[in-house]
């Protein structure tokens, strides 16, 4: 199942399956890549940040910028 990660629920890990091309240099420069794993940490209600964890790296990303990553997460 693909996912905005955005729509991950807190401590849901997945797979970057792909990125909107406008920030995909941006994200890229911070280790956020296709194929990376990704784990959802926190987020904030009302369209706030999210905080995510790749590979060792805790980093926050604003809740635009987070709906244009897009996840494969195995269903349950």
């Amino acid at each position: 199942m693909i996912k905005s990660l955005t729509e991950l629920e807190y401590g849901e890990t997945g797979i970057i399956h792909s990125i909107g091309e406008g920030v995909k240099p941006k994200l890229c420069g911070m280790g956020i890549r296709d194929g990376k794993i990704i784990r959802m940490d926190t987020k904030q209600p009302i369209k706030g940040p999210v905080v995510v964890t790749v590979d060792k790296s805790t980093t926050s990303l604003g809740f635009g910028l987070a709906q244009k990553i897009f996840i494969e997460v195995k269903e349950q």
